[in-house]
């Protein structure tokens, strides 16, 4: 049996098999998702999601869905399913036998003598959905209709019947030709053999999506429907549909889909899964290479983007892929902040902490390819930049204390990675001087020392040399606390704020530490106690009367509960990473449990990947974004981290 397999059992049993999502990205950033029937449960969902740079340079969906319909002596039987008000139609849910993701989404359907397998990918570079029928077995003439569900929307929006859409289409190899509305991509559907199109345009109206209600969201939109392409198909064949934003060569189709097919990490296992959806949050191209955060509806933020990058490159032994994103993300550097989130005339610059991640991630490249002596080279004048920029004091009330400490914040900002904000107020504010941005800053005033003193850069030495023992006394003195044995989350003035948050994790896990070996066993005691679950850790103790542990509803209770007890699986690297080091080979088995603890959620919630955020209570269901760029690349740090103890 597949290490991802789903029975018809399963699959018949909605409340069960729409919580299953897929979802496969290319290099171009274009994206085919939906749930393992095939019922769109977000507007999110599609067929082909394909950025728009003539637009937005955002997603948009072109092809929401394809309709199968399969067709013996004119009786009709139809695979699509939609939620309508009230009722799911068609239905073709009960049709299904098996569902199985290696080394790709297959679906297989009984209908009557036949079977009909569904597979489906996307072409890694290209802009193009392939979708492979096969004929496993059938006794009687047969015939296949495919019913095209067109958008042509942003993934954030909804489409609605209008007057507007061109409903004009051409003709062309194999196929037809779309494009709804001026500035979009066209859209191309073709198949491998002679197909005969039969122009029936209507709207489909109020399709549902139960995913965007239960978010307190707009969920219902109308899908242009232009006609339906029949073709025979006979038992033991193979047919292609191609969907694009160009025109391909139809006797191209199947060599397309056999190479594709071999191009694909094999997912057979918690880790090749793992290694696989890596592969999907890296776009690039000859100019760049960016992170994507997590899907369906995050884009590319600058503090993700350093967190994960070890882990979606390092821990998968393609170092050049680090620097190169490193450098990408540099370009948008403005004085000593970086994006939070966007580019260029688009970039938010309200992250105190993605620059400080900047040095940690420099610091992970550096070990992993031995190349300490060229980082100060290659890189010291914008760590410097950064760092003076602290120093001195920048956007945001970001500045450098008199006792070394970094201070952030101004009323109605959530400058760390603790951002959410409700009617204009942060959830958890933290302005003052958060732990964790100090226990980066001391690691990255260290790690810049160490690499100026193999460049010998006197100057800078002379500047900084000093720092170290006055930033590591300072935190003590500002966040320990030998009586409660753990730290402060942040402080303001002589406001010390005691609530038990995993943001001290970094203190016992980062290169550079201001604790020592008994003061990081203390505050991991903590975690372990009160914060540590089998999917992460928690944001905030459930000893705490402000811990809400589960995440649901719409966006405002949503956002009160996101760093307030909620599970994120990124915080369990940093936790392993500080345990392996006080514990050595003695902590391996204790971690190892961890990680494999994980297998299971593999086939919880996205399929093949791991979700932004579970439930602070159990059994700790998944929830957030359904594949989040942290959340895996953490995870096969870990497996990398695992490997040195050993």
């Amino acid at each position: 049996m597949p290490y991802i397999h789903f029975d018809k059992t399963q699959l018949v049993n909605l409340e069960y098999s729409l919580n299953k999502e897929t979802i496969r990205v290319n290099k171009l950033g274009s994206y085919s998702s939906s749930t393992i029937i095939n019922c769109n449960t977000r507007k999110y969902h599609g067929l082909l999601v394909v950025p728009q740079p003539q637009i937005d340079n955002e997603p948009h969906v072109l092809l929401s869905c394809i309709d199968d319909t399969v067709i013996q002596y004119k009786q009709e039987f139809h695979l699509g399913l939609h939620k309508y008000p009230g009722v799911y139609s068609p239905k073709g849910h009960k049709y299904l036998l098996d569902f199985a993701a290696e080394p790709i989404p297959q679906l297989t359907y009984q209908v009557g003598g036949v079977v009909l397998s569904r597979e489906r990918l996307l072409v890694h570079n290209q802009d193009r959905t392939l979708i492979r029928y096969t004929a496993q077995d059938m006794h009687s003439p047969t015939i296949i209709r495919t019913q095209p569900f067109l958008a042509f929307r942003s993934r954030h929006k909804l489409s609605k019947a209008n007057i507007g859409a061109n409903k004009k289409y051409e003709m062309i190899p194999n196929g037809a030709k779309w494009c709804l509305y001026d500035n979009y991509t066209p859209l191309y559907i073709q198949f491998s053999k002679p197909v005969e199109f039969v122009p029936v345009p209507d709207w489909y109206n109020n399709i549902q999506y139960i995913e965007e209600k239960e978010r307190g969201y707009e969920y219902q939109e109308d899908l242009y429907v232009p006609g339906y392409f029949e073709f025979t198909i006979e038992r033991g064949e193979t047919i292609i549909l191609s969907a694009g934003t160009t025109q391909t060569d139809p006797e191209q189709l199947k060599r397309l889909f056999g190479a594709e097919l071999k191009r694909r990490t094999p997912r057979d296992s918690f880790y090749n899964c793992l290694r696989s959806a890596a592969k999907q949050f890296v776009l690039q191209d000859d100019k760049k290479v960016e992170i994507v955060a997590g899907y369906p509806w995050f884009g590319r933020w600058g503090r993700d983007s350093f967190i994960a990058l070890p882990g979606l490159t390092l821990a998968t032994d393609q170092p050049q892929l680090c620097k190169q994103a490193i450098d990408t993300l540099l370009a948008d550097l403005q004085g000593p902040l970086f994006p939070n989130i966007g580019s260029g005339t688009q970039a938010a610059y309200n992250s105190v902490d993605a620059p400080l991640w900047f040095f940690w991630t420099l610091q992970q490249y550096a070990n992993h390819t031995q190349s300490t002596e060229k980082i100060w080279k290659q890189y010291g004048k914008k760590m410097q930049l950064i760092l003076n920029g602290y120093r001195a004091g920048t956007e945001f009330n970001i500045h450098m204390q008199t006792n070394g400490l970094i201070f952030a914040g101004t009323t109605g900002k959530a400058l760390t990675w603790m951002d959410a904000v409700v009617e204009g107020t942060p959830v958890t504010g933290r302005m003052g001087c958060p732990v964790e941005i100090n226990a980066l800053w001391y690691n990255a005033v260290c790690f810049s020392l160490e690499m100026a003193r193999l460049a010998k850069d006197q100057t800078f030495i002379e500047q900084w040399q000093h720092l170290p023992n006055q930033i590591r006394q300072s935190f003590v003195d500002n966040y320990w606390s030998e009586q409660r044995g753990y730290l402060a989350d942040y402080t303001n003035a002589g406001f010390k704020d005691w609530s038990v948050r995993p943001n001290m994790v970094f203190a016992t896990s980062l290169p550079y530490s201001p604790l020592t070996e008994e003061q990081r066993e203390s505050v991991l005691q903590k975690i372990k106690e009160e914060l540590l679950t089998p999917r992460g850790l928690r944001t905030l103790s459930p000893q705490d009367p402000n811990y809400k542990g589960t995440y649901g509803g719409d966006q405002a209770t949503r956002d009160r509960a996101y760093h307030q007890g909620t599970v994120w699986p990124w915080l369990l690297g940093h936790f392993a990473e500080g345990y392996l080091k006080n514990h050595g080979r003695s902590g391996v088995h204790f971690i190892e449990t961890l990680l494999k603890g994980f297998d299971e959620t593999i086939s919880e919630r996205g399929i093949g990947t791991i979700s932004e955020i579970f439930d602070g209570d159990p059994p700790h269901t998944a929830n957030g974004a359904i594949s989040q760029a942290w959340s895996v690349s953490e995870l096969l740090r870990i497996f990398k981290l695992l490997e040195k103890y050993k």
